[in-house]
C-alpha cells in the first residue's frame, strides 16, 4: 500500500493529451498527471476527487473516500512525537 493524498480537480489543462489537471491539495494547487488513472472510468474533471501519489492520480475517490484519507492522515500526524 503507498500513501496517496486527496485533491479535488480544478481544472484540466490544456494539451498534453488530456492527461494534466491542476487539482488543489489542501489549498495548495498542484499540477497533476491522470495518466494512471483507469481509462474505463469516466473522465474526470472539475469536482472529481483524486488520490494523489508523487505527483500521480492513482485512483478517483468520492469526497467520503477524500476525508477518510485525511483522517488517516491527521491520524498518522498525532502520535506521541508529532509535533
Amino acid at each position: 500500500m503507498c500513501l496517496g493524498i486527496p485533491g479535488r480537480v480544478v481544472e484540466l489543462v490544456d494539451g498534453y493529451g488530456g492527461q494534466l489537471a491542476m487539482v488543489d491539495v489542501q489549498g495548495a494547487t498542484r499540477r497533476i498527471n491522470l495518466g494512471m488513472l483507469d481509462p474505463s472510468d469516466q473522465q474526470v474533471g472539475p469536482g472529481d476527487w483524486v488520490l494523489i501519489h508523487m505527483g500521480f492520480a492513482i485512483e478517483r475517490i468520492d469526497q467520503d473516500g477524500a476525508e477518510q484519507a485525511l483522517d488517516g492522515l491527521r491520524l498518522m500526524g498525532s502520535g506521541p512525537d508529532a509535533h
